[in-house]
């Protein structure tokens, strides 16, 4: 990726929905290039796909969990087990794997603390081999965004 590709793909995070004429415009292209362009980040796997940036308030799901989860064993089977199960989790946004004392962090969206029960009780419980959980609820968020930085 040259500084042009990186121009490209932090516009188009900005705006997905921008029409190929503004994109160039923006990038100081031509249409045709730019075009091609974007088609070869598609091509390569750099853009993934477009979506809709939804808030989580007005959808219905205005509780924002962050879930750190660590295992009793860090077996082969045991870590297959939780990533394919939490996968199929509709309320995690976001699983990641992390160094230091915890194993895991989830984002969670859920409409209410019963809610939360519930997912915690109903499916995370029954995966099995949780050694421990621990739960930061978001109170405010200072920003949000998915326009990554640009590398130095």
């Amino acid at each position: 990726m040259d500084q042009k590709d990186r121009d490209i793909v932090r516009a188009l995070q900005r705006n997905g929905r921008m029409t190929n004429q503004d994109l160039a415009e923006a990038v100081n292209l031509s249409p045709s290039p730019c075009l091609r362009r974007v088609r070869n980040l598609e091509a390569s796997g750099v853009i993934q796909g477009y979506s809709a940036d939804v808030d989580p308030v007005a959808y219905g799901l205005p509780i924002t969990i962050f879930v750190r989860i660590r295992l009793e064993r860090h077996n082969e089977p045991d870590v297959r087990k939780f990533e394919q199960r939490v996968r199929m989790i509709d309320e995690v946004l976001e699983c990641h794997i992390l160094t230091g004392a915890m194993d895991y962090q989830l984002r969670v969206l859920v409409p209410d603390l019963k809610a939360y029960e519930d997912f915690i009780r109903n499916r995370i419980h029954p995966i099995g081999g949780v050694a421990s959980i621990d739960t930061s609820f978001v109170y405010s968020t200072v920003k949000r965004t998915s326009v990554f930085p640009p590398p130095n």
